[in-house]
């Protein structure tokens, strides 16, 4: 008699051959996983590192606070954000992510399952766990679906890069580092001294 294969070797949508939503809600992996475009990313198992955890803890704290009483919601992982060029439907959705950190300014986007199209803005953390091809799809991911700001933090270097979205392109600022006050064009009146902020972190 034949069993089924457990949920977490599940093939891919033979239709496709990519992975789509509804495949993701059947998996039970250690790892963080995320779709980008069908294609399914694992995580490194190990958690991250303090200094990730401290960055992104300190960073949504000051967002939360900021954010009190205002139209715009911040949210830190693990919290699934799905990108979807038709139909709201999970078999036809083949993107989803779970960034450290984004905020949704459209009440409309969010559910019980997490948020439906683009972020306002999003914040990834580096981390040993990250690799170059996760990187380079999400950030071609962000910029395709118009995600509007787009902030990578590299806590061991206490440095991050903004990318701002012009005219459907992401145009990135200079390295931000030791000195510098960070200006958010999105949330307008948050800024962030990297200098202070960095110097709760340690």
């Amino acid at each position: 008699m034949e069993t089924n294969k457990p949920d977490t070797v599940k093939e891919p949508d033979a239709e496709f051959g990519l992975y789509s939503y509804a495949d993701y809600l059947t998996w039970n992996f250690d790892e963080v996983v995320e779709l980008i475009k069908g294609i399914r990313f694992k995580k490194a198992a190990a958690a991250p590192k303090r200094i990730h955890q401290k960055v992104s803890g300190e960073l949504f704290l000051r967002l939360g606070t900021f954010l009190k009483g205002q139209k715009c919601q911040v949210y830190s992982g693990p919290f699934d954000v799905r990108f979807t060029d038709g139909p709201v439907e999970d078999r036809k959705i083949r993107s989803v992510v779970q960034p450290d950190i984004c905020v949704i300014c459209d009440p409309e986007k969010l559910d019980d399952r997490g948020c439906i199209g683009a972020p306002d803005l999003i914040v990834e953390i580096l981390s040993p766990g990250n690799n170059k091809m996760e990187l380079k799809n999400k950030f071609e991911l962000y910029e395709s679906y118009g995600v509007r700001e787009y902030w990578i933090v590299n806590p061991e270097s206490q440095n991050l890069m903004i990318y701002t979205l012009i005219d459907g392109k992401y145009v990135p600022s200079r390295l931000l580092t030791s000195g510098d006050i960070v200006d958010s064009t999105v949330i307008e009146g948050f800024s962030l001294d990297l200098d202070d902020f960095f110097k709760d972190i340690e």
